[in-house]
């Protein structure tokens, strides 16, 4: 783990969760340093969003503790909980932009329904957060008219708008062309560096992530498998971790499903 002595913005200690009796964390320690770039890595499936939504307090672990700035998400109050998430930014997986909205209304969303400030300031925010992000001539535009890539910086103009100390970027790059997910790299990495924000980025996109990331976890079947500099996760001797970086289609990851009988049985079984 990183040293005691950091200043961590969000602390988590022996997160266990299910679905069911499916496991999705089992005693998983993790400390998200301020003011940094934290990748959270691994295969689809093995519960990156849901890490979001715990850390944000929409879902109750079965055990454990998440801190964020030192208080305890999870034995909040549902106003003290809406309060401390004022300081905290997503950027949903989709956007997540309102269809109805044009984009200076989206961006203005949170303004309103958070904020008292006259009309003529939160006009100005608007159009600084959309300056910051590219967008500035979108501004009305509607989410139909714009592209993939021009919604996903639409709704990261959104997420910062309130200026939250802690931002959380669900899946930033897929389905991305290299162009937009150039963008979208220089702004998270610009956006970080100018604001001092703690940004956590989950993904399963290896090459981009790491290369504006500052520390990063390799997480999978419930457990952190490794976890360091993005140079000490290129270089780390987990087998499993070297298989999800390199691609690997084979290995502690197998490429069959787990309870398949022997091919050759099969089919013999097929032909008696």
């Amino acid at each position: 783990m990183i040293s005691p002595d950091s200043d961590i913005h969000v602390r988590v200690r022996g997160l266990r969760f299910n679905f069911g009796p499916r496991v999705i964390y089992d005693g998983v320690d993790l400390d998200i340093p301020r003011g940094k770039i934290t990748a959270i890595l691994g295969p689809s499936g093995t519960g990156k969003t849901t890490l979001l939504r715990l850390i944000g307090g929409q879902w109750r672990p079965k055990s454990g503790t998440i801190e964020v700035d030192g208080i305890d998400v999870h034995k909040q109050s549902r106003s003290q909980l809406f309060e401390l998430r004022k300081r905290m930014g997503l950027l949903f997986q989709s956007g997540a932009l309102l269809t109805d909205l044009s984009v200076f209304e989206n961006v203005a969303f949170p303004l309103r329904e958070h904020t008292d400030l006259p009309e003529s300031m939160i006009r100005d925010l608007v159009l600084m957060n959309l300056e910051a992000v590219g967008l500035r001539g979108a501004r009305d535009l509607y989410p139909e008219q714009i592209s993939g890539g021009m919604s996903r910086r639409v709704a990261l103009a959104r997420a910062i708008a309130l200026e939250p100390a802690l931002i959380m970027f669900d899946e930033p790059f897929t389905g991305q062309d290299p162009i937009s997910m150039g963008v979208l790299m220089r702004l998270v990495s610009t956006l970080n560096k100018a604001q001092g924000l703690t940004s956590i980025i989950v993904s399963h996109d290896v090459k981009e992530v790491l290369s504006i990331s500052d520390y990063a976890y390799v997480i999978s079947g419930g457990k952190v498998l490794d976890h360091g500099t993005p140079e000490a996760i290129r270089a780390s001797r987990s087998e499993y971790a070297q298989q999800f970086l390199h691609g690997r289609p084979d290995g502690p990851v197998p490429f069959h499903y787990k309870t398949a009988k022997s091919y050759t049985d099969e089919l013999l079984e097929s032909q008696a």
